[in-house]
């Protein structure tokens, strides 16, 4: 993207901020095909950032830069582009909308003050997703400003109107009056279809209208006909600000007749927006050819850079040192001790490792050593004691725009840069003095739960996966590797199936290594459901030295958990004392290898009772094999039993969702063992399931909840399989082929 056209000369300088008071940090949120990338174009354009706007259609954005985007016209992560307006700097953090990278979004959040929710209005009334009013109420949960801009205007079936409705009874159920519309739209003639496109915003505060159908924004007073048309609003509006205004008097002031000067309602406006305790309602849409402000674009940086935080009001962060001992809280202030952290981890084909933080206090300089502070979402790469502290010196300070990155002298408290060559330094760590090392709390990051298993597809492939991996993990907190002990299994754990398709695309385009997805395995045992007896005898003459052994054994199943207990009672000496251990070694190996469907045999006593030895012929090696032989015997006359995982899962779904989950759990074999509540509309259902049954259960709760359920699970035990489940699977272990 570093040579693309649309992009003009004031892109290659980056909009610098020398004092928190002059950064806005604002993260985008909507579901996917909201338009949140379209918009950051033409907040771009309008700001002066680019020459012309790009399409995502064309894989044109500053935004959208990977060529994984480019195929797949989606955003995939989190990217950020700074504009300049009104001598404020805005950091644009565009995250995508689709359920898979909410880790991107999440990232997001941590590095934004505030939220734009971007809400298509060519959607009907159900448009407005169920997992976006999730991330409504979490901003809400933190005190999060937000505010809200309806994009598509131009779609056919666009209802503005509508759409005001619907984000004032989803974001505004606990108080109606704190969504409300500042501007309604003005229609131009309609077109041969009949529908009628914006072409240009009626101001409720200002009783202005601000035309665009020129291809500028022309400001002129309304007719009588227009302002006809917005004294309803325009009441509402006055009346939802008043009553958010620290001004006590105000209303009464307002009841009874006053004209209340403008410069008062705007200056309330922006201080309850700030607070986040009132949500406007605006609207945007892409330039038309030629022109150089998008529809609505011009309103909305003026609410970013007067309406919405700076970094100084935030709440002053809390910090520990890295042994967890308790540090003041630090504050907004550049003179402070530095304090960053690391909301995303990428890499360069020609730079490295490319580390974009938010400094929450102090500057952060090129060239200086920092300390690294590691915590509990590397524990996945760094177990066994690495607490993984370190000291790292910073390499280049940039300031990213899409694909391009800026050189910058020094970046603020507030402000958000890029440091590159932070070999050690991942996702979610903190960056310090290193004097004087402080560490962030974690932000929360859901936990991957559906499973990925991969082989190397070739030899050369195989010598860089685990690089290739490890680096692929590095940078995205939401997947996890896992190399199964039991089913011997190399397993990525991702959010969904495009999380998945992801990275197995970046693991093939990035760093070269070409994969094979293989059926997930899950670990299943064998027993015994009888008691039975077994003879094992093997003898072999086939001149010079032969083989001699002949053992019996009988074998008793055990409570779940005893593993495989061997007894001797051998008595007269018929197995010599030294070859009893080689008997318990073979039935060991074979039990670990199963007796009937290839799964560890476990939950089993063995008592060896009986056998022949030659004193010639017998051997090590040749119990062994009499003791493997005589568990396979006894196996071949018992009913062996598979015992499959069961899970504790924990759903959290809305409750009108309740009655499909569970219905849905009792189809896979699960038992509901409670329920309670997790928090308002919201349900906890607490089930048992086979693990077999939920493999694919993050895909398809998605689909029950609408993009609204969230489950964990933890394993609990293993249990028998029902017969004809277990014989079907005897019929593909024989086939040769996996449970998955």
């Amino acid at each position: 993207m570093g040579a693309t056209s649309h992009q003009s000369g004031a892109a290659g300088r980056a909009p610098t901020a020398d004092r928190p008071a002059s950064v806005r940090n604002v993260v985008l949120v909507g579901h996917s095909g909201s338009g949140k990338t379209t918009l950051v174009e033409a907040l771009a354009l309008t700001a002066g950032a680019v020459n012309r706007a790009g399409r995502v259609e064309d894989g044109a954005t500053v935004s959208d830069y990977d060529e994984i985007e480019h195929r797949r016209q989606r955003s995939i992560q989190l990217s950020l582009v700074p504009v300049e307006w009104a001598g404020i700097k805005i950091n644009i953090l565009d995250t995508p909308g689709y359920a898979d990278f909410v880790g991107e979004l999440r990232a997001g959040l941590r590095a934004a003050d505030a939220a734009l929710f971007v809400i298509s209005a060519a959607e009907d009334g159900d448009g407005l997703s169920g997992a976006t009013r999730m991330v409504w109420d979490e901003c809400a949960a933190v005190g999060m400003p937000r505010a809200i801009v309806v994009t598509h205007l131009e779609a056919a079936r666009a209802d503005y109107t509508q759409m005001t409705s619907v984000c004032d009874d989803a974001f505004g159920a606990d108080d109606p009056d704190a969504v409300r519309p500042l501007y309604l739209p003005l229609h131009g003639p309609a077109g041969p279809d009949g529908h009628a496109p914006v072409a240009g915003l009626l101001g409720l505060l200002s009783q202005r209208v601000y035309d665009y159908t020129s291809g500028d924004r022309v400001e002129r007073d309304p007719d009588p006909g227009e302002l006809a048309l917005i004294t309803d609003a325009r009441a509402r509006l006055i009346e939802a600000v008043i009553a958010e205004s620290e001004d006590e008097t105000l209303m009464d002031r307002y009841l009874g007749g006053e004209d209340i000067d403008l410069k008062t309602l705007v200056d309330d406006l922006e201080r309850a927006v700030a607070r986040g305790t009132f949500h406007p309602v605006l609207m945007a849409a892409p330039a038309a050819d030629g022109a150089r402000k998008g529809l609505g674009t011009v309103e909305l940086l003026e609410l970013i850079t007067g309406g919405f935080p700076t970094p100084l009001e935030r709440a002053p962060v809390a910090v520990t040192s890295p042994d967890g001992a308790a540090r003041p809280a630090v504050t907004c202030d550049p003179g402070g001790p530095l304090v960053a952290e690391v909301v995303k981890t990428s890499s360069d084909p020609y730079v490295g490792r490319v580390s974009l933080v938010r400094v929450f206090s102090g500057t952060l300089r090129p060239d200086e050593t920092v300390h690294v502070s590691g915590h509990g979402l590397t524990d996945r790469e760094h177990e066994g004691g690495d607490l993984h502290e370190a000291n790292e010196r910073v390499g280049a300070l940039t300031s990213p725009f899409g694909k391009l990155q800026r050189t910058l002298t020094h970046c603020v408290a507030g402000d958000l840069a890029c440091v590159a060559k932070l070999t050690r330094a991942e996702t979610g760590d903190t960056l310090s003095a290193k004097d004087g090392p402080l560490l962030m709390e974690a932000w929360s990051m859901p936990d991957p739960l559906l499973p990925l298993a991969i082989e190397a597809h070739s030899k050369a492939d195989e010598d860089k996966l685990s690089q290739g991996l490890a680096r692929l993990v590095a940078e995205d907190p939401t997947m996890r590797l896992e190399q199964n002990p039991h089913t011997r299994q190399l397993v990525l754990w991702c959010l969904g199936e495009a999380h998945q398709d992801l990275a197995l695309e970046r693991l093939r385009t990035r760093y070269g290594v070409q994969v094979d997805p293989v059926p997930h395995k899950v670990s299943l045992r064998e027993t015994f459901g009888a008691k039975a007896a077994g003879r094992g005898r093997h003898v072999k003459q086939s001149g010079g030295h032969g083989q001699f052994a002949v053992c019996e054994i009988e074998v008793e199943p055990l409570p779940p958990g005893s593993g495989i207990e061997f007894v001797d009672k051998v008595v007269g000496g018929a197995v010599p004392r030294q070859f009893i251990p080689s008997v318990e070694k073979g039935i060991r190996a074979q039990a670990a290898r199963g007796v009937a469907a290839g799964y560890p045999l476990v939950d089993v006593r063995v008592t060896l009772l009986d056998g022949k030895a030659h004193s010639v012929d017998s051997s090590d090696a040749a119990f062994q094999t009499a003791g493997a032989l005589a568990l396979r015997e006894a196996a071949a006359e018992a009913a062996v039993q598979l015992l499959e995982p069961v899970a504790e899962l924990a759903v959290v779904v809305p409750d009108e969702f309740v009655g499909s989950v569970m219905s849905d759990l009792a189809g896979r074999r699960g038992r509901v063992v409670g329920t309670d509540r997790a928090g308002p509309g919201r349900t906890r259902v607490l089930a048992e399931i086979p693990e077999i049954e939920i493999g694919r259960y993050a895909v398809e709760l998605r689909s029950v909840s609408h993009g609204t359920g969230l489950f964990s699970r933890t394993y609990a035990r293993h249990e028998p399989m029902p017969p004809q489940i277990a014989d079907k699977l005897r019929e593909q272990s024989e086939k040769g082929s996996h449970l998955t």
